[in-house]
């Protein structure tokens, strides 16, 4: 339908609904278009028009164009007035778009308030709504003996639901509120009525992360079972292989990590390494470094701890391998610049070649790792000299 009304005026049309029923589907047209603009216009002829019939309807139209407008003020006011008219399906309508209107702009009293509006109109089909946003509320304000209730009736749902994500979409944001509360069981309860009631991604995920928090308890009592001093007679019963203890420091470092707790999967691998049992301690390091690089076990100096190593522990327990891996090769890239520049350039004279090299030489030094490269250089350089003492002066190079 095109945006053409005619030759008859606002004040011709009125009393002839049919003409106002006209004007507000031209102006539905333009919207769904994204001429919102010229939809409101079309909207507030029908509302100054004095249409009796038309007029929640052309008002919650008016809310939603001047709204995606960018007109979020009057877009509000729109609602109001439709709201007001008190009719069955334009008024809840109207006061669900306010209370998503408010609560996008953190106004919570205000969505608050629409939101009883829609439950206090009495229509079934956006209950559920209202009441996800009045449980979302009652958490904003910390009253969660309020929300729970209210969070019950989301998850009751009804046939008469305009979206067949209403409750799955409700037991998404409770199921996550429960989990990051330690809630665990009521959250999977939770994600899996929302299921019951219709497939959902999020919930789908949320279940997985249920069984990532299972785990991480499983895991936990067999390294509680397995920590040092335990009493025996509280150790599970026939005792527990080195093997067994060392997989379950592992699992229970790695899942703290999936969750996102870096600093307590540190902590349970920090444990496991210094285990006062030798063969759990040893087994729990080498999981800590599966993947390492292994030196040649014909290269001289093979059996001796490489200066990088404690470094490679330390970031794959913390996860900050990136960020190690990251330093790394932004020394190499300095190293190299600095020491290819002469070579690009020509350069033959002995001072600025002695001063690229010790450019290149002093970059780790900006490095929490910069020291110990210069230390195990200072070692190997002593050992090859035979030298009992250091061949370098002390702070070597950052001299002066």
């Amino acid at each position: 339908m095109t945006a053409t009304t005619g030759s008859s005026s606002p004040a011709d049309a009125a009393g002839d609904e049919s003409a106002f029923a006209d004007l507000c589907d031209q102006a539905r047209d333009l919207a769904h278009n994204g001429h919102f603009a010229r939809a409101a216009q079309l909207y507030e002829k029908v509302l100054h028009g004095g249409s009796r019939e038309h007029r929640a309807a052309a008002a919650l139209g008016l809310a939603v164009a001047r709204h995606s407008a960018g007109q979020v003020p009057e877009g509000r006011e729109a609602a109001r007035a439709a709201i007001e008219t008190g009719h069955p399906e334009y008024a809840p309508r109207a006061a669900y778009h306010l209370a998503l209107s408010c609560e996008e702009e953190g106004l919570l009293a205000d969505a608050e308030q629409a939101w009883t509006a829609v439950l206090d109109s009495g229509h079934a089909g956006y209950a559920p709504a209202a009441h996800h946003g009045l449980a979302r509320a009652a958490e904003a304000r910390g009253d969660t003996d309020v929300a729970r209730g209210h969070w019950e009736r989301a998850l009751a749902g009804t046939s008469e639901a305009p979206s067949d994500d209403t409750v799955p979409d409700a037991a998404q944001d409770y199921a996550e509120r429960l989990l990051a509360r330690g809630e665990t069981e009521r959250a999977e309860a939770v994600v899996q009525r929302g299921l019951e009631a219709g497939e959902h991604p999020g919930l789908r995920m949320l279940l997985g992360a249920v069984h990532v928090e299972r785990a991480i308890e499983q895991f936990g009592i067999v390294v509680d079972a397995a920590a040092p001093g335990r009493p025996a007679d509280e150790a599970p019963s026939g005792g527990l292989p080195a093997p067994a203890a060392a997989t379950a420091y592992e699992l229970l470092a790695r899942l703290l990590a999936v969750r996102g707790d870096q600093e307590s999967a540190a902590q349970v691998w920090d444990e496991g390494t210094r285990h006062t049992d030798r063969d759990v301690a040893d087994g729990v390091r080498s999981r800590l470094r599966r993947g390492f690089l292994e030196p040649d076990p014909e290269a001289e100096g093979a059996d001796e701890a490489q200066w990088w190593e404690p470094y490679l522990e330390a970031a794959e327990a913390e996860g900050s391998t990136p960020m190690l891996a990251g330093e790394l090769f932004a020394a190499l890239g300095a190293v190299h610049a600095r020491a290819a520049l002469p070579v690009v350039e020509g350069e033959t004279r002995v001072a600025e070649l002695r001063a690229a090299l010790e450019e290149a030489v002093r970059t780790p030094s900006e490095f929490m790792w910069g020291r110990a490269l210069h230390d195990d250089f200072r070692e190997r350089l002593r050992r090859a000299a035979g030298s009992p003492e250091d061949v370098l002066p002390e702070g070597w190079p950052d001299l002066g």
